[in-house]
C-alpha cells in the first residue's frame, strides 16, 4: 500500500545499494500474487527493478487451492494448485525460485544453497583472484 511505501521510504531506499534481493511471498494469503505486482510495481518506482532478486515462495504448508465459485461469472480461469502455480511461475520467470515452509524447514537448505551460489557468483565477478568463499 502506498501509505507504508511513504512511512518506509528511508528503509526502501536501501534497496537501491544492495547487491541481491530476497523477495519473500506469503503464499498462504489469498492475494499474494496482487502483493508481488504491487512490490514489483514499487522496487521500479525505486529504479530497482533490474536488481539480482531470489523469489521466496513461504508457508507452502499453509497453502490452500482457492475454490471455484460456480456462480461467479467473472472468474476465467479455474484457481492453481500450488504444484500448478510452481511450474506456471518457472515458465514464465527468470528470477531463481523457491519454494518453502520456514517453520517446517522445508526447502531451507536449498534456499541457503541458491543464496550462497548467488552471493558467491557476485564475489567471483568482482573479485575474481579472491578464492575467500569457495
Amino acid at each position: 500500500p502506498h501509505h507504508l511505501v511513504e512511512c518506509f521510504k528511508s528503509t526502501l531506499d536501501e534497496v537501491r545499494e544492495a547487491d541481491v534481493l530476497v523477495h519473500v511471498v506469503d503464499v498462504s494469503h489469498p492475494n499474494f500474487e496482487d502483493q508481488i505486482h504491487t512490490v514489483n510495481e514499487t522496487l521500479n518506482d525505486l529504479g530497482a527493478r533490474d536488481k539480482d532478486t531470489i523469489m521466496i515462495f513461504n508457508k507452502i504448508d499453509a497453502y490452500v487451492t482457492p475454490e471455484i465459485d460456480e456462480f461467479n461469472l467473472e472468474e476465467e480461469v479455474a484457481p492453481l494448485t500450488l504444484g500448478d502455480f510452481k511450474k506456471s511461475w518457472m515458465a514464465h520467470n527468470n528470477a531463481p525460485a523457491i519454494f518453502i515452509s520456514a517453520t517446517k524447514k522445508e526447502n531451507i537448505e536449498e534456499f541457503k544453497q541458491l543464496l550462497y551460489d548467488k552471493v558467491k557468483a557476485l564475489h567471483t565477478s568482482r573479485y575474481p583472484y579472491d578464492k575467500l568463499l569457495y
